[in-house]
């Protein structure tokens, strides 16, 4: 059993009991929510698509905290002029588990 949903402007393929890190959401740690924007669900009786979301599927979603990503590097150079400069940056994340997933 699985579903696609649609959590801050991007897509997820999510399964229950599973954690998925998304893009910074700003919520309470230990904090439980719904998610509304369910795109696909899919289980043995079937795959059903939303038209554009399903309003009949139930998705709780607790909140675990922030994390931060990988750092990205980035250099500005400039030849033959002696100029070089190092530029870091490291993405906020939200760790999310999804606790129910189920079709009413």
């Amino acid at each position: 059993m699985y579903a696609i949903v649609e959590i801050a402007g991007k897509q997820y393929k999510i399964e229950k009991d599973q954690t998925i890190s998304v893009d910074f959401l700003d919520k309470q740690e230990d904090e439980i929510f719904d998610v509304s924007t369910v795109l696909l669900f899919a289980d043995e009786a079937g795959t059903f698509v939303g038209k554009p979301y399903l309003e009949n599927v139930k998705v709780k979603v607790q909140y675990l905290g922030d994390v931060k990503g990988d750092k990205v590097r980035g250099m500005k150079f400039k030849k033959r002029k002696g100029y070089t400069r190092t530029l870091g940056h490291r993405q906020r994340y939200s760790r999310l588990k999804i606790s129910e997933l189920a079709m009413n």
